[in-house]
């Protein structure tokens, strides 16, 4: 009985705050407001931010959704860059053995000079849900960011435009959704971004977020998104080719996910 509910918590999670995605818990702390953020975490968020990366990257994360393990999202990202492109790589299992979705995809980034960054994904997406077997599909995410000032990137992305779903007669779908937002960079340790979403069939949604690095490896992260109300709070440590940064999201209803995520640059 309990993996029953489980399995429409994990169903009603899916429909609701697209339980599927993960962007790592740098770009979560800051709101998920990560747009025209540029880290390894981008290939999950918005692939033209991979396309300035100049070192190989692999980062693991888990989040602990609501405090339930059960509920737990397992991802990874990895970044490789080659010549004049970037390539991305992102895996993602959520859920328990009755309701699991599993996402992986790889992307190609490349900078059209110093200002004009363009990516595109192409994923993979299989839901599993027990008594009912397996489903696949496979969705498409298009993003650009470019440097209008010296501190400042604005960026965009669409996910999923032509809104795959796993079957003609499943009603579990792909959100389709697409973004906009902006990143200003003041100085060395302070930072500000933020993001519109809006997700087909739903109403908008504003993120943002703010980074401010204490020293030179390590920053403090705070966000907060409208629709619905939440916030976000974490930090990041950055040492020699070590990341470890962590987060936790507070949703007004069903409460606090932690997550935490190991990076190395090679």
């Amino acid at each position: 009985m309990t993996k029953f509910y489980l399995s429409l918590l994990c169903v009603f999670l899916h429909l609701e705050i697209k339980a599927q995605e993960n962007y790592g818990p740098k770009i979560t702390a800051l709101g998920t407001a990560g747009v025209a953020i540029q880290d390894v975490w981008s290939a999950s968020k918005n692939q033209a931010g991979i396309a300035l990366l100049t070192k190989p990257t692999i980062s693991a994360g888990y989040e602990n959704r609501f405090g339930l393990k059960e509920l737990s999202n397992k991802s990874a990202v990895f970044t490789l860059p080659l010549k004049n492109y970037t390539v991305g790589a992102i895996f993602n299992s959520y859920g328990i053995d009755a309701y699991n979705e599993i996402k992986t995809g790889i992307s190609l980034a490349k900078a059209f000079g110093p200002k004009l960054l363009i990516g595109i994904g192409l994923n993979y997406h299989q839901l599993s849900i027990t008594n009912y077997g397996n489903a696949n599909t496979a969705s498409i995410e298009v993003g650009l960011q470019y440097n209008v000032l010296p501190k400042l990137w604005l960026a965009s992305h669409i996910a999923n435009p032509n809104q795959s779903k796993y079957s003609d007669d499943a009603e579990q779908v792909i959100p389709a959704h697409i973004q906009f937002g902006g990143t200003y960079i003041f100085s060395d340790q302070l930072m500000i971004t933020t993001e519109f979403e809006k997700v087909l069939d739903r109403e908008a949604d504003f993120k943002t977020g703010l980074e401010y690095k204490v020293v030179k490896f390590v920053a403090l992260r705070g966000g907060i998104s409208v629709n619905p109300f939440k916030q976000y709070a974490g930090f990041g440590v950055h040492y020699q080719k070590i990341n470890i940064d962590f987060a936790v999201a507070s949703h007004p209803v069903l409460g606090y996910s932690p997550q935490i995520s190991l990076g190395y640059e090679f």
